[in-house]
């Protein structure tokens, strides 16, 4: 019985001591167990979104960022900021083809990252805006061949989700469009390309020959997603049908008839990314008009309106081609689950009844339904409705995006036969 008493006493001190070296293992580390200890060594100060958007709605995604940054946005109680790169979809696609925003390799993650390695992902994107879905499909199938992963998801929360529209137009000056109107009886690519080829000039057409011979707008496939577009629309019209193969790219008489249509551009190499802005600040010596993005041509018509003192006519074509920017969030483990979750809520403040309304400024049709494209008086679809913009678009067809192969001969081709 005694030494059973003794046996107990020794089991309690060695309790209350364990108890003791725990209290005093608190006190030293400020009150936290190893565990707590942890999880506020890692907690960040600051939340940041990085979003790589593209250029036609950088202006609408920087002005939305700093809205959302004024909120002073928290997740967790952690404050969130976002910061926006501008990156021109296809640009943006070579890097990350080329993994040069330094995606980590297959089974890695940032729990066994060297803190040199964990510096080298402070600026990794959070998010990315590309022109159109099929960039995204296209990046996803180069990583999914690499890591054997999906990094941008077509389906659950953190899908690729569009956040606004804007279609491909055409954009001829009034005075222009005038004769092509009488000659033609409308502006298609066909249209385009036979005032292209006439060895006249525009008087041979019916128009005044000071305008000299017909000159082409259209973006630098090198500097602007827009410019493969444009190309597939062409190609579209030129076989009367929405889905285009390499095929057909490097069939003869099309690319006859396209290095006509291309040769009537006035110079590629000085164009800028901003094809439609150059267009209202130089005027017809850049062109009589060609088929541009209908925001950019919505943004930029006041400019040629004040300039030139002959607006713009808009017309819509029969094979249509868009950009819908969808809003993709990576979700390799390059980005922490709480960066992920504020991009969400990024995404939630862009796709808001306020911020499409604002788009409406930019001459981006929202993908709110909520949100109509007269919902405010500041939206260019109203101010500009008298020049041919549609409320609703026609019933016209509709291209089916371009695979990689696709994109790839287009774009040598353009450097083949036309690019300086």
């Amino acid at each position: 019985m005694e030494r059973t008493r003794w046996i107990f006493i020794g089991i309690l001190v060695v309790v209350l001591l364990i108890i003791g070296i725990s209290v005093v293992a608190r006190i030293v580390t400020g009150g936290n167990s190893p565990e707590e200890t942890e999880l506020v060594l890692v907690a960040p100060d600051t939340i940041m979104v990085r979003v790589l958007t593209a250029l036609p709605v950088e202006p609408w995604v920087r002005d939305a960022a700093a809205a959302y940054n004024a909120t002073n946005p928290t997740l967790d109680g952690v404050p969130i900021k976002v910061e926006i790169t501008a990156m021109d979809g296809l640009t943006a696609l070579g890097r990350w083809d080329r993994n040069d925003f330094g995606a980590l390799e297959a089974g890695k993650t940032l729990e066994n990252l060297t803190e040199t390695e964990k510096a080298a992902l402070k600026d990794f994107p959070t998010v990315w805006i590309p022109d159109s879905r099929y960039l995204v499909e296209l990046a996803n199938a180069s990583y999914k061949e690499r890591l054997g992963r999906d990094v941008f998801l077509t389906d659950g929360e953190y899908r690729a989700r569009p956040i606004a529209i804007s279609l491909f137009t055409w954009g001829i000056y009034e005075s222009r469009a005038a004769v092509l109107e009488q000659r033609f009886g409308g502006v298609s690519w066909n249209i385009i390309h036979d005032a292209a080829v006439a060895k006249g000039g525009w008087p041979e057409l019916g128009g005044d020959p000071s305008w000299g011979f017909f000159k082409l707008v259209v973006p630098n496939p090198n500097k602007n997603a827009g410019g493969l577009t444009a190309m597939v629309a062409a190609a579209g019209e030129y076989y009367k049908r929405t889905d285009i193969s390499v095929a057909d790219f490097t069939d003869p008489q099309f690319q006859a008839w396209l290095r006509e249509l291309m040769g009537s551009v006035t110079d590629f190499s000085s164009a800028s990314a901003y094809t439609a802005e150059d267009f209202a600040l130089f005027g017809y010596s850049v062109g009589d008009g060609g088929q541009l993005l209908e925001s950019d041509l919505l943004q930029n018509m006041q400019g040629i309106l004040t300039r030139w003192d002959d607006p713009l006519k808009i017309y819509y074509p029969q094979y249509v081609t868009w950009f819908e920017f969808p809003f993709t969030i990576w979700v390799g483990p390059e980005t922490s689950a709480l960066e992920k979750n504020a991009a969400l809520e990024f995404q939630r403040f862009l796709l808001s009844d306020e911020q499409q309304k604002a788009a409406l400024a930019y001459g981006l049709r929202p993908t709110n339904p909520n949100v109509p494209l007269d919902a405010t008086p500041e939206s260019l679809f109203v101010k500009w409705k008298d020049r041919g913009v549609e409320m609703v678009v026609p019933r016209s067809d509709a291209m089916r995006n371009p695979d990689r192969e696709v994109l790839l001969a287009l774009l040598r081709w353009f450097q083949l036969n036309v690019a300086e």
